[in-house]
């Protein structure tokens, strides 16, 4: 057992990280686009319109826009086979809510997906990133409604019908169970709770929502090119047991409730006994209509997608939490942690491939991994990431060992951000993932020039050698 030869190695961004361009082409603005930039120990602030003079790290992103022709160009020199970028809903319904497409957003994309083509590389497509139109969010109080489904079904027929035979693969929503697990999930799902409701019931009913949303667009896609592949994306946090107290198993075994109901649902096409049990643990309620069970039947993924760059511990004592990709955990005094606390856990992206293999026998696809550092650029324009080539090497290694030892199905590997993009967290850039630096500070400053990384040249050989040389040079 060996990755595949036609092994998906790449990388992925989004595009209210990445873009820019915020409204150009006709685009309209997203929730992203009213999301202030914060740091690390200040957090973002959410306005509900652009308000002159404060900084929104969207507007301007690393200029993608203007510039995705160098940047496809580097991921060439790298030897990507795969880029994993999201569309903007708002560049193609600068609303949400038109019946009609704006020509000039799916040009864009147009010359975006030839351009990769041209290199032989394939699209990855992720239909909706942490950027829904803001106007769905005022006019119709986002997916606590459900003729969001509708907008949402309108705008991935135009996507499939219109990239049909050039984007073989595409995924629905990004980290689409960030949905029942954060206090405020606002970029997945453009929801902030009110005082005044029973926010169990609104977990409930938007999540229904947004699953028999990703049905259908699954369905559409097989009636629209049966010949593309169409996955699910959940943030995936292995999860210890702090102890062997049988208690912290069911503790450990509880938390992770809120990963598996959606991929349950996704891949078996109905609410799974995992999914009824947590329902009920929060007692919460929602409407499901006539046809919907059905939707959810007929409309199960291809392919597993998910993020993976840290692992936490639960349990019934646990005093002392930690940073993670928007949910915290439990501190593992077994690992170190990134400088925004992250615990580096390799072994937990072998564990989360087994987890995930064994629960669903589906292919699987890692389309986030990686290390947020701060680089320092050398007097002589260098950038040494050791700690970036010492971190992908230990998970493409946990990798191979899922593949070769465990005999896991994994089609690729998508590491966040090659380019250096903006935080979804944060706002910041000093967390940086790249492996081409980008001249931009955490204010906007900066004149966005590109610099080869260290890293660059190591994982063009890692690629090279389909993972089989991961030394450093």
């Amino acid at each position: 057992m060996k990755f595949r030869t036609d092994f998906l190695w790449g990388g992925a961004t989004a595009a209210n990280q990445f873009e820019g361009g915020y409204l150009e082409g006709g685009k309209g603005l997203s929730i992203d686009d009213v999301y202030k930039g914060g740091s690390a120990t200040v957090q973002r602030v959410i306005h509900d319109k652009v308000i002159d003079g404060e900084y929104y790290p969207s507007h301007v992103a690393v200029d993608f826009y203007h510039r995705y022709k160098e940047d496809i160009a580097l991921l060439a020199e790298m030897g990507f086979k795969c880029f994993r970028f999201s569309i903007a809903w708002t560049r193609i319904f600068p609303r949400g809510d038109e019946k009609k497409p704006n020509e000039a957003g799916l040009k864009f994309y147009d010359n975006v997906i030839d351009e990769l083509l041209k290199y032989g590389i394939e699209p990855v497509v992720t239909i909706s990133h942490y950027e829904m139109p803001l106007t769905l969010v005022k006019e119709y109080d986002s997916w606590r409604n459900r003729k969001l489904i509708d907008f949402f079904h309108n705008y991935c027929k135009v996507l499939f019908n219109r990239y049909k035979g050039k984007v073989k693969y595409w995924m629905t929503f990004n980290e689409v169970n960030c949905t029942l697990g954060l206090v405020r999930p606002y970029l997945q799902a453009g929801i902030i709770y009110r005082d005044d409701e029973n926010v169990a019931d609104v977990k409930l009913q938007v999540s229904h929502h947004l699953l028999v949303a990703s049905a259908l667009a699954v369905k559409e896609c097989h009636k629209i090119d049966p010949d593309a592949k169409i996955g699910c994306m959940i943030l995936y946090p292995t999860t210890y047991p702090e102890t062997c107290d049988p208690a912290d198993q069911i503790v450990a075994r509880d938390v992770m409730a809120t990963t598996y109901y959606y991929s349950d649902v996704m891949v078996r096409g109905r609410y799974t006994n995992v999914c009824t049990a947590y329902q009920q643990s929060i007692n919460g309620h929602f409407t499901m209509e006539t046809g919907d069970e059905a939707i959810l039947k007929e409309g199960v993924v291809d392919y597993i997608g998910f993020s993976y760059y840290c692992s936490r511990v639960e349990g019934v004592h646990v005093t002392e939490y930690t940073g993670g990709n928007m949910l915290r955990g439990g501190k593992n005094p077994h690992l170190v942690a990134t400088e925004w606390g992250w615990q580096i856990d390799p072994i937990g992206l072998r564990m989360a491939l087994n987890n995930l293999y064994d629960r669903y026998q589906l292919p699987l696809f890692i389309v986030e991994n990686g290390m947020g550092a701060v680089d320092n650029v050398e007097s002589d324009g260098s950038i040494i990431d050791d700690y970036r080539i010492e971190y992908l090497a230990a998970h493409i290694k946990a990798m191979k060992d899922a593949v070769e030892i465990d005999h896991v199905d994994l089609m690729g590997y998508t590491p966040w951000g090659p380019i250096d993009l903006v935080s979804a967290g944060t706002g910041e850039m000093k967390k940086r993932y790249g492996f081409v630096y980008v001249d931009k500070d955490d204010l906007g400053n900066g004149t966005l020039a590109r610099t080869k990384k260290k890293s660059f040249d190591w994982y063009k050989k890692v690629i090279a050698t389909n993972g089989e040389d991961l030394s450093n040079i």
